[in-house]
């Protein structure tokens, strides 16, 4: 097992490197000047301008800028905003709100998204599997923005359960709405990815076997049917967490949460390179750790995984 861990772990390196230094290049490589961006249409002096950029390193080329961010990077230095604030002080106040609101989404994905499919495919065919079919294949349909608006208007406006907008991100309670919209696209592939898998499964040769055994039900489903179903679905939901925190850009403009999603759009679009790429830096590391949570998890429900 640990040779199994070490051989993921070595493999994550050249994918940081290479993922970091592709968004380096691109954010910095955008046309356009962002040093004159900051004085808008006054006229800059010069010398102040020089002084920024060597400040920032933009007088430098491109793979020595890049060869000083990583040596920052390593050091926890994250570098600094073009409004001279640090850029780990700005990560500091989004992620955490990012974090929560993606751990609602990601609840919603297991407590709804796997029973759904797991009725649905043991009951194929049935009233509740075209249900489940209808009801997903319209949530992947609507667009994330119009579901947001709709749900914002139908539960905060007319209804008035919760509010419109967040006012406190610490509260779970205000993140259940945003929460729900944001996974609702992730809890519909949940549902169908469970199902399929389930579906194909149930045609196996080793649960059949299971069967004619004698097993109980609740044994053949929990021990055999669901821990080889689980092994794609897995793979989905490791990936997701990472794309819920960087895919919340819509849903967190919609309800007004200052978290990572809202701060990456107002970064691109005032050219803030520093903080583009601080955030993208540090959800490149998310990607990575849920993808070596997933091969582990591989490895727990599959034992042959781990010695391929």
């Amino acid at each position: 097992m640990g040779h199994y861990v070490m051989r993921r772990v070595l493999q994550m390196i050249p994918v940081f490197f290479g993922a970091t230094f592709l968004i380096f290049v691109m954010v910095y490589g955008l046309p356009g000047d962002p040093i004159a961006a900051m004085f808008g249409d006054k006229a800059a002096d010069p010398a102040t301008v020089a002084n920024l950029r060597h400040q920032y390193h933009l007088d430098e080329p491109w793979w020595k800028q890049y060869l000083i961010y990583m040596g920052n990077v390593f050091q926890l230095d994250f570098g600094t905003s073009f409004t001279g604030r640090p850029v780990s002080e700005i990560m500091a106040d989004a992620f955490p709100v990012t974090i929560r609101l993606a751990l609602v989404a990601f609840f919603f994905e297991i407590v709804i998204g796997l029973p759904l499919g797991l009725l649905a495919g043991l009951k194929r065919g049935s009233f509740g599997d075209t249900s489940v079919l209808i009801i997903t294949l319209i949530v992947i349909s609507i667009p994330v923005f119009v579901l947001g608006y709709i749900a914002q208007t139908v539960f905060a406006i007319d209804l008035g359960w919760v509010t419109a907008t967040v006012q406190d991100s610490t509260d779970i309670l205000q993140l259940l709405l945003p929460g729900l919209v944001l996974a609702s696209l992730s809890l519909a592939y949940v549902a169908r990815l469970t199902r399929t898998s389930i579906g194909e499964n149930l045609r196996a040769d080793y649960l059949r076997t299971a069967v004619a055994k004698g097993l109980p039900r609740r044994t053949i489903i929990g021990r055999h049917l669901l821990r080889n179903s689980l092994i794609p679905v897995v793979t989905f939901l490791g990936t997701d967490l990472g794309a819920l925190m960087g895919g919340a850009i819509v849903t967190e403009g919609i309800f007004n949460i200052a978290g990572v999603g809202n701060i990456l759009y107002k970064a691109i679009r005032t050219k803030e390179g520093p903080t583009v790429v601080g955030i993208v830096t540090v959800l490149v590391i998310v990607y990575l750790v849920a993808s070596l949570v997933v091969d582990l998890l591989y490895a727990v429900l599959d034992p042959r995984i781990r010695y391929a």
